[in-house]
């Protein structure tokens, strides 16, 4: 369970944490690495639907259901962290009706345990959105490089390069700002635009691949810890490389498994002397 000297992070103590200390988010899916993230002292842990890819193996988050999320939210919030729990609403949670929307949002707080969603669009998610912010669910924006997009992007490009389209994020930001949401992901998009959102909205932005000059950041457990399938985004700094860590770890057991230097006898159970002669001495254990 968390530490209980921090204080609950709450969505309306990450908006108003604008222009303060930046914010620290990170995507984690499960109890061990929620706990890590926790007490290394994350404001924000994301269940990402990057569930997809990084736990699940697959090419797209596009596969990634209501069900799988709600699993993963439940492993994290059940461990009681002092940060913000954010279920990532998956494709197609949001997308069909209103209706639907509000109640897969619920589905995420009711039966996994979050404390607010993350929804990714803009302008033509507001009715979506704005019925979840009126079901009493805050509610995370996600603007640029949205993942959930990639087939009619064309795969995973920066995005706001081009006029037309900065001005069309900045609109965005701005829509997304006034119907209320807490903060709002920067994902894949050039730093001047990520810092002109940035001062446009009363809401802090947190930014993955958006330069330096937003109000918080946000990376994948995985990726900073190198636990990833080896291909590592520009935007990501390794601070470990866990993979070949434990990869050793686990030559060296079977190693020692192969040499029967596995398990020890320190790593070993043992019968009561008397237990043992008994069973030894049964006329059932002699061979006929």
């Amino acid at each position: 369970m968390r530490d209980q000297t921090r204080d609950k992070v709450t969505a309306p103590r990450v908006r108003a944490a604008k222009g303060g200390p930046k914010l620290k988010m990170i995507t984690a899916y499960d109890a061990p690495s929620a706990r890590i993230a926790d007490a290394a002292g994350a404001d924000i842990v994301l269940v990402g639907d990057s569930l997809a890819n990084v736990v699940l193996g697959r090419e797209t988050t596009l596969t990634v259901t209501m069900n799988d999320m709600v699993h993963h939210t439940r492993a994290v919030s059940g461990t009681g962290p002092a940060a913000l729990v954010v279920g990532d609403m998956p494709w197609l949670s949001y997308h069909v009706s209103v209706e639907e929307t509000v109640r897969n949002a619920g589905r995420f707080v009711q039966e996994g345990g979050a404390e607010s969603v993350k929804l990714e669009g803009g302008r033509k998610r507001l009715p979506m959105i704005q019925a979840v912010l009126d079901a009493e669910i805050p509610v995370m924006g996600h603007l640029g490089l949205t993942p959930q997009s990639v087939n009619a992007m064309g795969g995973y490009r920066v995005q706001g390069k081009h006029l037309e389209a900065a001005r069309g994020l900045i609109a965005d930001a701005r829509a997304l700002d006034a119907a209320g949401v807490f903060s709002i992901v920067l994902e894949g998009v050039p730093d001047l635009l990520a810092e002109l959102i940035t001062k446009e909205v009363s809401a802090p932005t947190i930014g993955i691949g958006a330069g330096a000059h937003v109000d918080g950041q946000v990376l994948v457990f995985h990726d900073l810890l190198g636990l990833g399938d080896g291909h590592v985004a520009k935007f990501v700094r390794q601070y470990a490389n866990l993979t070949e860590v434990a990869t050793a770890a686990v030559e060296r057991w079977f190693h020692d498994v192969e040499t029967g230097e596995f398990p020890s006898e320190e790593e070993t159970y043992h019968m009561p002397e008397e237990v043992a002669k008994a069973l030894l001495s049964d006329d059932s254990m002699v061979e006929t």
